[in-house]
């Protein structure tokens, strides 16, 4: 056993409002300047929808992630000759369309028009060389699916749907959509480590914040592509990549990442969570449909004392255990089993997980079927909800929302009254919940305040030690990142 920690994350689907405050307040404290403009390190996406970048789901055309290989796994971009070959001709980049091209607006215009019989207008311009732009795209042009005739029906989650289940986009009675804020998972076996020719990027010993070096970053771009998220960008002012870093001087003093403080629906939850390095090839190289309760065993509870004593010998200190065992996102992920990986089938074991939305039934929910329905009548399909959560496996989501649904029973057999005690029973025995569970589920997602949601850990920074970076490991065919790990404390 390999005692690691890393700092992860829960987004709670069912609170999130959709407002973009988490991309405002990470756009004006670390992308707003030259070079970034176009480049969101969070962003909200309506699901379902293409995304940004445009179908940056398609790994069969981002060639992104891993991908299984015998007993183990391989980048799915190639290994070091794909990765030469491709420096200077990379089909798999996303290119600005699938961005947007950043514009401002000819505010001057306003000033300066002479005097005429028309009112002065502000043309957007583009950011990049100030010619006139016709806006076509943005960071969620598919806010709360406008356009879906377009964005919804590219989604490629929904390629494996009938022709009913995509023309129910379209229909009012079935129009159900969900936000989906994403940023960097700061992976246990980020591909994007693993595939960067200078050994730029790395992940921090004692948090596991995946960081890029600036100094080192030769602008090759290997770690975009090879990224299946698309969550690191190009800075074209500066030629180097630039990615989500966790807003680790905020961690190193104690406070939320900006995105966690500033969050409208307090979705958002942070602790940290111990795991066992030594069993990453294991986790990563299971079939899809053992990917999510694989990477749940490869989590380790920190109230054992077992595992405590262990991370005492790796170098882990004891404030750092203590906050692991006060972690909400290790009630969520292990304790529950309610937050899901996204895209689990990647293979890059992320450490953000989603809690996923209960959405509307179709028809006028009765209670002798379930206050919220069954979920074969939900508006969106199982499948659809497993490819984004479950690796394609329904079950792990299915009992997520079978916990979410029993909660809601439980508490208005309480609180309301209109459902009977005995069918919350039923509903708590059917999810393998007792109703103390319940009701702490129900705390920590409705009544928590910022210090339970939030639990930053002492990093300890005066103690830490770089890992270890070796060029050639982070290029290499198979789990590169692995043997970077070595260097922790």
């Amino acid at each position: 056993m390999n005692v690691r920690a890393q700092v992860s994350m829960v987004f709670h689907l069912d609170k999130c409002i959709g407002c973009h405050t988490c991309s405002v307040a990470c756009k004006n404290q670390w992308t707003d300047r030259k070079g970034v403009e176009y480049a969101w390190w969070n962003n909200v996406e309506t699901k379902p929808g293409a995304g940004y970048p445009v179908r940056w789901e398609d790994q069969a055309e981002r060639r992104g992630g891993w991908v299984k290989d015998g007993e183990g796994v391989k980048l799915r971009q190639g290994g070091r000759a794909a990765t030469l070959g491709r420096l200077f001709h990379n089909p798999a980049l996303p290119v600005l369309d699938d961005y947007y091209e950043p514009w401002t607006y000819e505010y001057e215009h306003l000033f300066t028009a002479p005097a005429g019989t028309d009112q002065p207008t502000a043309r957007p311009v583009s950011l990049l060389d100030g010619r006139p732009l016709d806006v076509r795209a943005g960071p969620n042009w598919d806010d709360a699916l406008g356009g879906s005739e377009v964005y919804a029906r590219g989604d490629p989650g929904l390629e494996g749907a009938t022709e009913s289940e995509r023309a129910a986009l379209l229909e009012v009675k079935r129009l159900t959509y969900f936000f989906l804020p994403r940023m960097c998972n700061h992976c246990l076996n980020a591909a994007c480590v693993a595939a960067c020719p200078s050994g730029a990027i790395y992940k921090r010993g004692e948090d596991g914040v995946v960081l890029v070096s600036q100094d080192r970053c030769k602008g090759w771009r290997m770690c975009i592509s090879a990224c299946p998220y698309k969550k690191v960008y190009a800075n074209w002012e500066t030629g180097k990549s630039e990615k989500c870093i966790l807003c680790y001087p905020r961690l190193e003093n104690g406070e939320a990442p900006a995105c966690f403080h500033t969050c409208v629906g307090r979705i958002r939850y942070l602790g940290v969570l111990l795991y066992d390095a030594d069993r990453i090839p294991w986790a990563a190289s299971r079939p899809d449909d053992e990917l999510v309760d694989a990477q749940r065993a490869l989590l380790l509870d920190p109230r054992d004392p077992a595992v405590a004593k262990q991370a005492r010998a790796d170098g882990i200190p004891e404030q750092m255990i203590d906050a692991a065992r006060r972690s909400p996102v290790l009630r969520f992920v292990k304790d529950w089993g309610l937050a899901l990986p996204l895209h689990a089938e990647y293979r890059t074991l992320p450490a953000l997980f989603y809690v996923p939305p209960l959405l509307p039934v179709l028809g006028e929910p009765a209670l002798e079927r379930g206050l919220f329905g069954e979920l074969g009548q939900a508006r969106l399909s199982m499948r659809y909800l497993a490819g984004l959560f479950g690796a394609g496996n329904e079950a792990p989501v299915r009992a997520a929302y079978l916990k979410l649904s029993a909660v809601r029973l439980h508490r208005r057999a309480s609180q309301v009254g209109d459902v009977t005690a005995a069918d919350a029973a039923a509903a708590l025995a059917r999810a393998g919940l007792t109703a103390p569970q319940a009701d702490a589920i129900h705390r920590l997602t409705a009544l928590a305040d910022m210090s339970e949601r939030i639990v930053v850990p002492p990093l300890a920074r005066e103690g830490a030690t770089e890992p270890v970076l070796e060029p050639q490991a982070h290029h290499a065919d198979g789990l590169g990142l692995l043997r970077v790990l070595g260097g922790g404390r």
